[in-house]
């Protein structure tokens, strides 16, 4: 009866296997035709930079704007292939363009908003050569602030009456913010790795606890991965509960629309997994094992926050610079994860909330549970504590499905792997990756 058990056990792992392999291939093959959201995120701080041009001084423009922002405004918009191109960015571009052919090309088609439409007007008439006396005020056309100050700037009428101080202030204190504050943080991350590196020679560092791993075998870490993570969680319950919640929630609006289908799908994604772990770990009593099996260990609170803190400063430039890499070597992979876009596309408060919620709640504590609780502690056991990390790294890394991010991701879930390691606790962890992802979700808010 126990062969028979243990026979279908086997068979259930390997054909999870073989379909985690399909299901990632293609996954990663599909991440090379989604599209990256850097060049938004390129354009939208060019944007940021011509808007607070008119508030930072001279003398720090060319540091922290670089030189004729509004000239690099108008290539990144000149990139943009005319069939991609939206009307905000199309009316913006014949706004810069100083080709009256050029200009008259591109506003050949229509606007769908009137405002734009009534901008085009006056760039049509200045064409003709007839005299602007009068722009509308900004509270009267009512466009977003760059648009206006562009528009009314290009057409000839004073700084006093273009530019509204105000948003071009708050706008160089967020593009100041999400410069400098990756910057400092990776110098001190940066001096915390070179003091870790030697202390770590010396051999004065605090030795490691003892990785307590539960009794399971890498068959159960199969199923586990591979049954309830990959085929369960991203592929079966996905297809059953989509429908579901297009159907109930097709009428709300699409920001709310698509950050509840996104919630909703994630946590379904974590039925399968925190199943199979009960399953696993119910009848293994941890005797005389403080923290239990999971080795949670909220407390000492503030030495875990600790450790979270000083763990994310040291791996943020390490993951910057393996992404810079990338990029420099291959450049721009495309794939960029869709909650990226959605944090970007989006300005109200419930489906922000909610998208925030995912990433910086659920997505740290349910992946750090699985790959930081249960697989890490299992392959040290088998396999030794450096091929762990790495193959639970990997692991986490490819979970992603995005080719562009699998590098970065892959030096993160070293970094929390040895946070694992180092501290004996499953809480610094969750905290460092929460932090990571809080910080990204915060850094996509200044930029939109």
């Amino acid at each position: 009866m126990r062969q028979a058990k243990t026979g279908w056990k086997w068979a259930i792992a390997l054909f999870s296997l073989l379909l985690t392999v399909l299901i990632w291939q293609q996954g990663l093959q599909e991440s090379f035709e989604r599209p990256s959201v850097a060049p938004k995120i390129s354009l939208m701080q060019t944007e940021m930079a011509v808007s607070a041009s008119s508030s930072l001084p001279e003398t720090i423009q060319e540091v922290f704007l670089g030189s004729e922002p509004q000239k690099k405004l108008y290539q990144a918009l000149s990139d943009i292939p005319l069939e991609q191109i939206e009307d905000r960015e199309r009316l913006l571009l014949a706004i810069l363009e100083e080709s009256e052919s050029e200009q008259k090309f591109m506003l050949m088609k229509d606007f769908n908003d009137k405002k734009f439409e009534t901008i085009k007007g006056y760039i049509l008439d200045r064409q003709q050569g007839k005299e602007l006396y009068k722009f509308p005020d900004f509270d009267e056309i009512k466009l977003d602030p760059l648009l206006y100050q562009i528009s009314c700037s290009n057409l000839g009428f004073t700084d006093e009456k273009c530019i509204n101080q105000k948003y071009n202030s708050l706008t160089a204190i967020r593009l100041l913010t999400s410069q400098l504050f990756p910057f400092f943080a990776s110098v001190i991350g940066s001096i915390f790795l070179i003091r870790y590196a030697f202390v770590f020679l010396r051999k004065k560092n605090t030795p490691w606890p003892e990785m307590i791993s539960p009794p399971l075998s890498l068959i159960d870490m199969v199923l586990l991965i591979s049954g309830g993570f990959v085929v369960i969680g991203e592929v079966v319950f996905p297809a059953l509960i989509i429908p579901i919640t297009d159907l109930l929630f097709n009428n709300l609006s699409s920001p709310l629309n698509q950050s509840l289908r996104v919630f909703i799908g994630y946590c379904s994604m974590t039925i399968a997994p925190l199943f199979i772990i009960r399953y696993q770990l119910m009848g293994l009593v941890p005797s005389g094992i403080d923290g239990g099996w999971l080795q949670w260990k909220i407390r000492p609170i503030k030495e875990g926050l600790f450790k979270s803190i000083s763990g994310w400063l040291m791996i943020m430039p390490l993951v910057l610079l393996i992404g810079w890499l990338m990029n420099e070597i291959i450049g721009d992979q495309g794939g960029s994860n869709p909650l990226l876009e959605l944090v970007l596309g989006s300005d109200e408060f419930f489906p922000l909330f909610l998208l925030l919620i995912t990433t910086v709640v659920l997505a740290p504590v349910f992946e750090e549970l699985v790959f930081r609780g249960i697989l890490l502690p299992v392959l040290v056991s088998k396999v030794g504590k450096a091929s762990g990390v790495l193959l639970s790294a990997l692991i986490f890394a490819l979970a992603h499905l995005s080719v562009g991010e699998l590098p970065p991701l892959f030096v993160l879930g070293i970094g929390l792997g040895l946070m694992r390691l180092s501290s004996g606790r499953l809480f610094p962890c969750a905290l460092m990756h929460s932090l990571w992802n809080g910080v990204t979700f915060i850094s996509l808010l200044l930029v939109a």
